[in-house]
């Protein structure tokens, strides 16, 4: 990768980051959401919070990470900066990575914070190096989910929003979240294991209380698989939209 390639990354990443960290939809769906779901399915039930946690705070990181990239594309639209960002000497997978980027450091930002709060009511044994792995692949992944699925949106965000709950909310009930994975039987655990979600939340129970379904370099490496995925299927739908027309 180029100079020129990596100048436009971080541009785009800070315009991302200047106009839609503050956005009403990216606050709500990456922020609220994540705290009223966790209110809603923690209250009431007999479970301790630190066993609960690392699903927590994987649903966070998930919710935080892909909220952003599916707003970027058709808000731009929306407004025509599109057509202006493309004018520029930079590829569309330039754009691309500079919106994971952006999406992948709002994840990364805010879930240390929920980190650091979760951490000082809860007593761990804690792997850093896999905990610290987790975020960072976790992040990654997700925010380039969310850019992903805002290649399938016209110009009216509304549109994406839709597609985006409909992909990411059946996601948190089948991947551990609330229900441990060794507890899921059949079906359902089958359907577990085609969720990048499912191998966060084995890893952050790994890193977190020494414990997982899989081993953690299995994890890791699906997460990376996904990343790479996602990234594909990215660029080859923005492609083919650019061939349909803006």
């Amino acid at each position: 990768m180029n100079t020129r390639a990596i100048r436009g990354i971080i541009t785009v990443t800070e315009k991302d980051i200047r106009i839609y960290y503050t956005k009403a939809p990216v606050l709500i769906f990456g922020l609220l959401f994540p705290f009223f779901m966790f209110i809603a399915f923690y209250m009431g039930r007999k479970i301790s919070f630190q066993e609960f946690y690392p699903g927590l705070l994987a649903m966070s990181l998930f919710f935080t990470a892909s909220s952003v990239g599916p707003l970027i594309t058709p808000w731009e639209k929306s407004f025509r900066t599109y057509e202006r960002l493309l004018s520029f000497p930079v590829t569309v997978f330039t754009i691309l990575l500079g919106d994971i980027a952006a999406g992948m450091l709002f994840g990364v930002i805010v879930n240390v914070v929920v980190l650091g709060a979760g951490l000082a009511f809860t007593h761990y044994s804690i792997q850093y190096f896999a905990l610290i792995l987790g975020i960072i692949l976790g992040s990654f992944c997700f925010s380039s989910l969310g850019v992903f699925l805002s290649s399938f949106s016209g110009r009216a965000p509304s549109n994406v929003m839709m597609m985006s709950s409909l992909v990411r909310f059946p996601m948190i009930f089948i991947s551990g979240v609330f229900i441990p994975l060794q507890g899921m039987q059949g079906f359902l655990k089958s359907l577990a294991f085609i969720s990048p979600l499912t191998y966060l939340v084995d890893l952050l129970n790994y890193s977190l209380r020494g414990g997982s379904l899989l081993h953690p370099v299995a994890s890791a490496g699906v997460l990376v698989g996904f990343s790479l995925l996602f990234m594909y299927c990215s660029h080859l739908a923005h492609k083919k939209n650019l061939l349909k027309g803006l």
